[in-house]
């Protein structure tokens, strides 16, 4: 499939974004069942209904710049998984067991092997061939203690010019060997990755301590030195997520009032620090990660397929915290923030909360752009931001479409889609307005290398 070489695109078709950030999602939309996107340089120029577009007097000029591209399925921002681990893809679906017995016989013996630049590069790219394929075209990606992880992670987001996070992970104690740093070491490879790849293009870097109990004290006052040093940069990593896992806090970190003060009093709260699962918080914990600007990833799947328990999102919501949602594959079951809506809205039910449809599109869009300060630019359609979109099919499977030719409203059909989507419900994925994913085509690849899915080398 060929796309014209005009830097200028008018897409056309039903769409939807949340333009600022609100606490009520579903009165502060913006939807055009009849809509016109333009896109020039990488950037969304234009977004209104079609007919107030062509009526504009120089449109005609302006569609000799490449015509139209007609849309049957609705258009979205890109989506956005605020917490994801890209080395994790190969073990996801690992049976029975709960997080730190699933850490050790798991996730440690995968991640050994991207010490080996090669085999990390493969992945990076196979895991951003499936980012883009389940409607995902920002992330916040853990790599492994290697730098070899995080080059091949950026390099290869790199050549799809695609906006994403990723940290080498921080980890000195309780791994294996040959998956342990130590303080110096850890911030000095730190270091050296942001002052390569921070702010790179469309790269930015996330200071990335594993979780509290993997770090000695001497590494997360070292993790909070880098974070001083490099106030732009993000911070990710896991908090309160189980139940042994936070009784075992209390044991390495008696000084401290509770889980988030270990973090606190390494200076690692702050806006841009983003906190994955959050299921298990005092009162205290809640008040400050309100006021200090930072972000909770809500991992649905991830909670249900571990028994780690059900976030307590009308209370995070209700605190005034930041919120956003996740995949936290490979403990998450699915990539698609569609099936992760799915099961936030079971998680919700079970606590008597009813999670609106339109609500859990803006955790994964525009909420999770605002919560991560990249709202000028991602997560909505606003002219000026990125030109990330996706295009959903209707017809996905059998089932979705009959559904949906009996919804009476957008939110039913926003229920219905994210009830019953998944990779399924994405036919076309761009990025910066180039077109990187098409179902049924090799646009992005999904072609087979050594067995394993890769992204094409080839130009669209």
């Amino acid at each position: 499939m060929a796309v014209s070489s005009h830097a200028r695109r008018v897409h056309r078709g039903s769409i939807l974004h949340f333009p600022r950030s609100t606490n009520d999602p579903a009165n502060n939309h913006q939807y055009f069942a009849d809509g016109v996107l333009v896109v020039e340089n990488g950037k969304i120029a234009y977004f209104g209904e079609a007919a107030d577009f062509f009526s504009l007097a120089d449109n005609q000029r302006l569609l000799n710049y490449g015509g139209v591209e007609q849309h049957k399925g609705l258009i979205l921002p890109g989506l956005i998984d605020s917490h994801v681990h890209f080395p994790q893809i190969e073990m996801i679906a690992s049976y029975g067991k709960q997080l730190l017995d699933w850490l050790n016989e798991y996730t440690f013996p995968t991640e050994t092997q991207f010490a080996n630049a090669a085999y990390a590069q493969r992945q990076a790219k196979w895991f951003l061939g499936q980012l883009m394929a389940h409607g995902t075209t920002t992330a916040s990606v853990f790599a492994t203690v290697h730098p070899e992880s995080v080059d091949a992670f950026f390099s290869e987001a790199s050549k799809l010019n695609a906006r994403m996070i990723c940290g080498k992970v921080l980890m000195d104690r309780f791994c294996p060997d040959d998956l342990q740093d130590t303080p110096e070491l850890g911030y000095r490879q730190s270091k050296q990755l942001i002052e390569r790849w921070h702010g790179n293009g469309r790269s930015l870097y996330a200071i990335t301590p594993r979780f509290a109990p993997t770090s000695t004290p001497e590494q997360l006052a070292k993790a909070g030195q880098l974070a001083n040093e490099h106030p732009d940069t993000f911070i990710q990593t896991h908090l309160s997520e189980n139940i042994g896992e936070v009784a075992w806090i209390k044991e390495l970190y008696p000084e401290h009032p509770d889980y988030l003060g270990v973090y606190q009093a390494n200076d690692l709260v702050r806006e841009r620090a983003l906190f994955g699962h959050a299921v298990h918080l005092k009162d205290r914990e809640y008040q400050a990660l309100a006021s200090s600007g930072a972000t909770i990833s809500f991992c649905p799947s991830s909670n249900l397929f571990l028994g780690s328990g059900l976030f307590d999102y009308g209370r995070a919501k209700d605190a005034g915290i930041a919120l956003s949602l996740a995949s936290d594959v490979g403990a998450g079951t699915s990539l698609s923030l569609f099936a992760n809506q799915s099961d936030a809205y079971k998680i919700c039910q079970l606590q008597g909360l009813s999670l609106n449809p339109f609500e859990s599109l803006y955790l994964c869009t525009q909420g999770a752009a605002a919560a991560m300060g990249l709202e000028q630019q991602v997560g909505n359609l606003n002219a000026g931001s990125e030109a990330d979109f996706i295009e959903l099919d209707f017809r996905a499977h059998p089932v979705l479409q009959q559904r949906l030719l009996r919804c009476k409203s957008l939110a039913e059909q926003l229920f219905a889609l994210s009830t019953l989507g998944d990779d399924r419900l994405v036919d076309k994925t761009y990025v910066a307005g180039k077109l990187v994913y098409q179902k049924g085509s090799k646009v992005c690849g999904l072609s087979s290398t050594n067995g394993l899915p890769s992204l094409s080398s080839g130009s669209i």
